[in-house]
């Protein structure tokens, strides 16, 4: 099963909701915002996506710049990284797709929905 880890007030993961179903591809929806990552949940996205670990951040929320986060992550390891977003669905990078074995962050899932 397909899971897209968003945020329903956010437009880019109603975009993605739409281009799934026009795709017919079932998935189950997870509200990031109620329904927390946990460290080693985000750890695994991480690795499934093939992606640094600073993308893991919504570098283009309110939370992140009221956290001053574009200066202090570089001071922070992974672990505390994995806490940080672990903490706040606000400060992940949304949409998610979970398909297999593999994880799209970002724009990696529109850009793999419209290759497929």
């Amino acid at each position: 099963m397909n899971t897209l880890i968003g945020y329903k007030k956010c437009s880019t993961c109603k975009n993605i909701e739409k281009l799934l179903e026009e795709k017919n591809i079932s998935y189950e929806y997870r509200e990031i915002d109620k329904d927390l990552l946990s460290p080693e949940e985000l750890k695994k996205i991480k690795e499934m996506a093939d992606i640094d670990i600073y993308k893991l951040f919504n570098s283009s929320g309110i939370r992140y710049r009221e956290l001053n986060l574009k200066d202090k992550k570089k001071d922070m390891n992974d672990d505390e990284i994995y806490e940080l977003l672990s903490s706040d669905g606000m400060l992940v990078k949304r949409p998610i797709l979970l398909k297999d074995d593999k994880a799209y962050v970002g724009p990696q899932v529109k850009k793999y929905l419209e290759n497929l």
